[in-house]
């Protein structure tokens, strides 16, 4: 890969990482210290649109760090790291596994992405979820019990993140397009 393509790829990967970024400092929080996660959303963006493991697990820290600064459930620094590294790594090799059976393999770019995308959004989300909840019952506690915390959080995320999730991949993607980047 060429300079001027690595210069493209790092500065859509970073507009990506911010939009995800400004979405989490943004998003309302649901009666209890949690909120939904669009910031993952656009991780999982990210990782489609690149296939890049280097990529992925850089981008998966990155936001670690970001959602952490911006949290808003007391002591989530940790678990939102935590959460974010191990959600990449495991979208990642699930959309890995995906390819490398061929599920996919005679539809166009476009429309294999698309479909990844709505498989990806619940499922990444649910992981992310889960994640997040155990590592934050584990470091600082939680405000409730997991159960009701997965019931009254995880599953409206998984909900609005696929949601919201495909109709801003459907932004990015129809806008890199434009753009002449994808």
């Amino acid at each position: 890969m060429n300079v001027r393509n690595n210069t493209k790829l790092i500065t859509i990967n970073a507009l990506l990482l911010a939009i995800g970024v400004i979405l989490h400092q943004i998003t309302p929080v649901l009666g209890l210290p949690m909120q939904p996660d669009f910031a993952i959303t656009m991780l999982f963006i990210i990782i489609i649109l690149n296939d890049n493991f280097k990529i992925t697990m850089v981008s998966g820290t990155l936001m670690g760090i970001f959602t952490a600064m911006t949290t808003k459930f007391p002591g989530g620094q940790l678990p939102n790291v935590v959460d974010k590294i191990f959600t990449a790594l495991i979208v990642f090799l699930f959309i890995a596994l995906i390819k490398k059976s061929n599920i996919l393999g005679r539809l166009s770019v476009e429309k294999r992405n698309n479909i990844l995308m709505a498989i990806v959004l619940p499922l990444g989300t649910l992981v992310s979820g889960i994640l997040f909840l155990g590592t934050a019952k584990i470091i600082v506690g939680l405000p409730a019990s997991f159960s009701i915390l997965f019931l009254t959080v995880v599953v409206p995320s998984v909900a609005l993140n696929t949601v919201i999730g495909l109709v801003l991949y459907r932004i990015v993607e129809k806008s890199l397009r434009r753009a002449s980047l994808l």
